[in-house]
């Protein structure tokens, strides 16, 4: 039986001879940017809200998912109620994207629509639309921008006005499907850009199908914020002699997809260096289609956000066969460990793991060590023999399945729950999954724990830079 797990903290000034973080985070109200800062501490110094007085909070007020002003103009349509964006404040606004994907304006003391978005194509089917994640705001001088992604379209909007920039792209939007390959393709991505200087860094978000082997890839790009151009394009998965190509076998790389950047990504401006979070390929659970390492899947990759260009990476999870995905973005901090300063990046997993790095050159701040982990029995399948354990800081969450995890809270609970669990594979993190068959003596699969949505999952973490405690919901 699985425990949840609300709040695990990585207690990192525990584990350093002293801590210094570089005061990131927010300043003065302001939360520019998805997760506060570019670096995704999710960190705000305010102090108005404390343990004092945060029960006498009480609602102001509500706005819907969509504003009243468009459903009036569109009274015959259907619009969604799902509102899942981080809102952005700048300057005492609010701006966020709405149920189906449009940027909304509106004021935090009354929450009144100040404005929503420009659109040009608002049929019955833009309107179903995409709930997106969060939105990136960009400024140079007095020229200030929302840039926000409405699948499959980048848009640049008006901060004052909500209209379109029409110098951006094509009349205000830039079509992402164009630049994926010589054959049309479908794209979709939920969550905010990434701002870094005059780059635009956008992901996509792919669906994971177990029964697929081939599947879009998740190239990664950078757009020209003042004209939409496309700069560059880093491939997630390598092609015909370029490097990490030798870990597809069998030229598995020309067919297989995925290995995309879904979650928000993070950049260092400083050093000029942007951080993805990259996903599984196709297929999720299987990969008998796909020998090898396959990289740069389940990889944190640090690239140069001016030319795309690869500057180190780290494979957390080899040949993945569980949907481990790098689910959130990484979280940047500036760190003393044994009295020697270390900028850090921190990227916590699905499996429960808080991997940290030196940012610069990508080499692991504490060992990390390839263990032995259990084979697979499928057929055409071939289990990479090891996998990466960090040995600091511990795991935030359980990690494998074993009889004494089970229920004993009487002696026939427990046999009861002893004999369903016979049915099914358990072992250890990453016990493969297996077949499941129809015969009384087959099993019925492989119990997974933690689970495809973590561990960690698309919130991430979040970083106290005064007492160095890392934050993961779990």
């Amino acid at each position: 039986m699985r425990h949840r797990t609300f709040m695990a903290a990585c207690t990192l000034s525990l584990l350093l001879s002293a801590t210094s973080q570089a005061q990131r985070g927010t300043s003065g109200g302001q939360w520019p940017n998805h997760s506060g800062d570019k670096g995704s501490t999710k960190y705000a110094p305010l102090d108005q809200i404390n343990r004092s007085n945060v029960r006498n909070l009480h609602v102001a007020w509500r706005r819907p998912a969509v504003a009243d002003e468009l459903r009036g103009q569109h009274q015959q349509l259907k619009f969604s109620n799902l509102f899942r964006s981080t809102p952005l404040m700048i300057n005492g606004v609010l701006y966020a994207s709405d149920g189906i994907g449009l940027v909304e304006a509106f004021d935090p003391a009354t929450g009144r629509t100040l404005w929503v978005q420009e659109s040009t194509d608002l049929g019955p089917e833009a309107l179903a639309g995409t709930s997106t994640r969060g939105i990136a705001y960009w400024r140079n001088g007095a020229d200030e921008r929302i840039l926000s992604v409405r699948p499959p379209y980048l848009y640049a909007i008006n901060l004052k006005t909500g209209e379109l920039i029409r110098s951006f792209g094509e009349a205000g939007k830039v079509d992402l499907r164009t630049s994926l390959g010589p054959q049309p393709q479908p794209f979709n991505f939920t969550s905010a850009p990434l701002i870094v200087k005059d780059i635009a860094v956008i992901g996509s978000s792919i669906a994971d199908n177990p029964n697929l082997k081939e599947g879009t890839r998740g190239d990664v790009r950078g757009y020209e914020i003042k004209t939409g151009k496309l700069r560059w394009t880093f491939r997630t998965i390598p092609r015909e002699r370029e490097f990490g190509v030798e870990t597809w076998e069998d030229r598995s790389w020309e067919y297989t997809g995925a290995v995309n950047a879904w979650s928000n990504l993070s950049a260092d401006e400083e050093l000029g260096y942007i951080y993805l979070p990259l996903t599984s390929p196709t297929s999720d659970m299987y990969g008998g289609h796909r020998l090898g390492n396959n990289l740069f899947s389940d990889s944190l990759v640090c690239l140069k956000a001016e030319t795309g260009e690869r500057v180190w990476h780290f494979q957390l999870v080899h040949h993945d066969l569980w949907d481990y995905d790098l689910p959130a973005a990484p979280i940047l901090a500036d760190i003393r460990v044994n009295g020697k300063p270390i900028k850090a990046v921190v990227q916590v997993t699905k499996q429960g793991f808080a991997f940290v790095f030196d940012r610069v050159t990508g080499q692991p701040v504490w060992p990390i060590e390839e263990r032995p982990v259990p084979q697979s029995a499928t057929p055409g399948e071939r289990t990479a023999p090891t996998q990466p354990f960090p040995t600091k800081p511990a795991p935030f969450e359980r990690q494998g399945v074993s009889v004494d995890d089970l229920i004993d809270f009487t002696p026939e609970l427990r046999r009861e729950a002893i004999d369903i669990t016979k049915r099914y594979v358990v072992g250890p993190l990453f016990t493969p999954p297996s077949i499941k068959g129809d015969g009384p003596n087959d099993t019925k699969g492989t119990l997974q724990l933690p689970g495809s949505v973590g561990g960690a999952d698309w919130n991430g973490a979040a970083l106290d830079p005064e007492t160095g405690i890392l934050y993961v919901p779990s």
